[in-house]
């Protein structure tokens, strides 16, 4: 999967090393849920705050079999977004979730309502 990975930097600098824990994250939830087909992920510093400084924006779009999974984490209060690190594990993890919801889902663990 790591060809289907797409990063993308908005209104900052490309990073190595963002680039390096942005493929760390990814191969955990290839390891969680393996058929990951594509990953997309744009991180954005849209603008400039004086008191909170630098807060990250990241968005996750995942495709796999059956669904396509979007992720966006906006920093809040409280949230630690000046650090793109953590505003990437935030992300990640919700990504996660909706993986493991969705593989309980194909495994016939939970029952879907009907509409």
């Amino acid at each position: 999967m790591n060809n289907a990975l797409e990063v993308t930097f908005r209104g900052m600098s490309p990073s190595t090393s963002v680039q390096e824990a942005i493929q760390q994250w990814v191969g955990r939830l290839e390891h969680a849920y393996g058929q990951i087909q594509h990953c997309s992920v744009v991180i954005s510093q849209p603008h400039q705050h004086q008191r909170h400084g630098k807060l990250f924006h990241v968005h996750v779009d995942l495709t796999v079999p059956g669904r396509d999974i979007a992720v966006s984490r906006e920093p809040a209060r409280g949230d630690d977004h000046e650090n793109v690190y953590v505003a990437i594990a935030d992300a990640f993890r919700a990504a996660r979730r909706q993986l493991q919801d969705h593989a309980r889902i194909r495994r016939g663990q939970v029952k879907r309502q009907a509409a």
